[in-house]
């Protein structure tokens, strides 16, 4: 009598090789999974609520204050001159002038107050344009191994609202009371020596810091 249950068939080496027949089976995610992915998202919208500025492409413009509009106008804000002026200073002219605006002994001149910056603002205003070169008597000291750099088209090619920012800035700091400098002045001076391709010396500057 044979056996109601024969005995399987030992497996060979081909079937060996064979991939398990596929199936269908539900996959769920992992928990920690789908949580790590929710905090991503909370993170990424709490970033961008924080730091987009309103997609305003004027937030971040160093000209422009606050979030680039004035309330209830939709205009531009005004930037404030001394405030991006002394960005400007910590920028360009620290190295020389040192934050304390005293300058280093003998070589640069100190700013603070010196009788060239809170003078008549037409002699500072060239010297930003196209520099300054030879000796110098500042606040009665000598000086004149170092070169005023230009920052006009001569140099670093600032626009009219850079140089009378810095300027304005320098006029009102560490003592200084000088009044502020307009962008429309220093128009008004670049216009003037337009035609100059080189650095002023103090004696070329004479009547205009002479006229205080």
């Amino acid at each position: 009598m044979s056996d109601a249950h024969p005995d399987p068939v030992e497996p060979t080496p081909a079937h060996q090789r064979e991939n398990p027949e596929p199936h269908e089976q539900q996959h769920f995610p992992s928990l920690l999974l789908l949580f790590l992915c929710s905090v991503l998202v909370f993170s990424s919208a709490l970033y961008l609520q924080r730091y987009s500025g309103n997609f305003d492409p004027l937030v971040y413009n160093e000209e422009v204050q606050g979030t680039g509009v004035a309330a209830g106008s939709g205009a531009a804000a005004a930037a404030d001159p001394v405030v991006v002026g002394k960005k400007l200073y910590v920028q360009n002219c620290v190295t020389c002038h040192q934050a304390t605006g005293q300058g280093l002994p003998g070589t640069y001149p100190p700013l603070a107050g010196s009788d060239w910056v809170v003078g008549n603002e037409e002699a500072i205003i060239r010297i930003l344009i196209h520099g300054l070169t030879g000796p110098v008597k500042v606040s009665g000291m000598d000086y004149g191994s170092a070169a005023m750099p230009a920052f006009g088209p001569l140099g670093s090619n600032w626009k009219d609202e850079k140089i009378a920012h810095v300027l304005t800035y320098i006029r009102q700091e560490w003592g200084n009371k000088a009044p502020p400098v307009t962008p429309e002045t220093v128009a008004r001076v670049r216009a003037a020596t337009a035609n100059r391709g080189k650095a002023w010396t103090a004696p070329e500057l004479a009547e205009f810091h002479e006229s205080k």
